[in-house]
């Protein structure tokens, strides 16, 4: 709810600075004829004490939005990083959803014929649910290559973080062709 409320404080932010900055570019740069600025501010300064209360008030919202700003940008989370924690009979283990993310990428490369792998790793109560999306080279059998891909997975993360693997997801981008060798000719 707090990161929500940030993110629209932040566009609302943005929005009112960018029109102020636009303004001010084009006053500066005479986009404005000088009479009729003159008879903006004169229209708008009818009753002094509405103008300075409005221009106070706007600052005091501007100030306090960017006060704001700068404590978050500031403050440190503890738990930034997303990680998977396990309770043992010694104590906690945390571990990062960039390590599993790795050790799912390191065990679906031991597939024959996968080229640029990715991995996303998605916490459940179920257990992990883990998305592969690789290119493939288009010498075997796609099916047997992503059930070989889903096996080693799911077997590697289980054996080396203990957590239960509820799914492995593969996703065929596209097939890579081999590079070929062009031969020079000289005339």
């Amino acid at each position: 709810m707090i990161k929500v409320l940030d993110r629209l404080l932040l566009f609302l932010y943005s929005v009112a600075i960018g029109a102020a900055s636009i303004i001010a570019i084009v006053a500066a740069s005479g986009g404005f004829s000088v009479d009729w600025l003159n008879e903006v501010v004169a229209d708008f300064t009818g009753d002094v004490r509405v103008v300075q209360s409005s221009v106070i008030g706007v600052a005091v919202i501007l100030l306090l939005i960017s006060v704001r700003f700068f404590i978050v940008s500031v403050r440190r989370d503890g738990n930034s990083a997303p990680s998977i924690n396990q309770r043992t009979e010694h104590g906690d283990i945390r571990i990062s959803v960039e390590t599993v993310e790795n050790l799912a990428l390191k065990a679906a490369s031991r597939t024959r014929g996968v080229k640029d792998l990715r991995a996303r790793v998605r916490v459940s109560e179920a257990g992990l649910g883990i998305l592969i999306r690789a290119f493939v080279d288009g010498e075997g059998s796609i099916p047997t290559m992503s059930e070989e891909m889903q096996r080693t997975v799911s077997q590697q993360i289980e054996e080396a973080t203990g957590i239960p693997v509820a799914e492995v997801s593969v996703f065929i981008a596209n097939v890579t062709q081999a590079p070929t060798s062009f031969k020079s000719r000289v005339e």
